[in-house]
């Protein structure tokens, strides 16, 4: 059962202590988690980028680019379903790796857009980031429903981005990324609320709070790692 702000009026003295000691350090982790996650992703990024030898082992190796591409579904798919069997040493872990294998892989940018058009995408995607997950955390608007709305829009876009594989629409491609921009600017504010909500819940910052901080934490990267995506397909210069 989710708290709410009302519902939390109505805990006792010892609960709502409990809870405000372990809210501020779990909520604290789970930004730190994912800023040290972008922080690798684009390190490594930039490595693989201006390192021909591995840029060329990834692009020019259908099979090892595969294969990382199935990793990252595969620890994705293994911290989200296992977490509760996973040690939070281990999870953390996965999560380091899987930002690594994604920054690698997220290393053609570099070659697509010009590095300027890239870091100016970077903090407007921070800044609209940082906007609505302020929004989801501080509103009192139960974002549920939306975020089931959300889900749906986000299946169709999927879908829509396979065909476009085939149809190699541009003009399809750019819009695509336009209702991309407007998703996940819409579960940045749902996620920030659902996480605010169950860490509330937590009894204590111990292993079993902090990994759903873990989960969070990796939420709230892939958010922000898609609108940057989709933000630098509509700003991001080619020349």
């Amino acid at each position: 059962m989710n708290y709410n702000d009302y519902e939390l009026q109505d805990l006792t003295a010892d609960q709502q202590l409990s809870m405000s000691a372990a809210f501020p350090v779990l909520m604290r982790k789970v930004y730190v988690w994912m800023t040290l996650a972008l922080v690798i992703t684009g390190f490594t990024s930039y490595g693989v980028a201006t390192s021909p030898g591995i840029l060329q082992a990834i692009y020019g190796n259908q099979i090892l680019f595969w294969g990382l591409i199935i990793a990252e579904f595969a620890l994705v798919i293994g911290v989200s379903a296992a977490i509760n069997k996973l040690s939070l040493t281990t999870a953390t872990l996965m999560f380091i790796l899987y930002s690594v294998i994604n920054g690698a892989l997220l290393s053609c940018i570099f070659l697509l857009y010009t590095s300027s058009s890239i870091a100016t995408v970077f903090f407007i995607t921070a800044g609209t980031f940082a906007t609505m997950a302020l929004i989801g955390y501080t509103t009192k608007t139960d974002l549920t429903s939306i975020g089931k709305y959300l889900f749906m829009a986000l299946i169709g876009l999927i879908i829509a981005t396979l065909v476009n594989v085939f149809i190699k629409s541009s003009g399809f491609t750019l819009i695509l990324s336009y209702i991309g921009v407007l998703i996940f600017v819409g579960l940045t504010a749902y996620d920030s609320q659902k996480i605010k909500q169950m860490l509330l819940q937590a009894p204590d910052a111990g292993e079993g709070a902090q990994k759903v901080a873990l989960l969070g934490a990796l939420t709230l990267y892939l958010d922000f790692i898609n609108l940057f995506l989709y933000m630098l397909r509509i700003f991001g210069r080619r020349d």
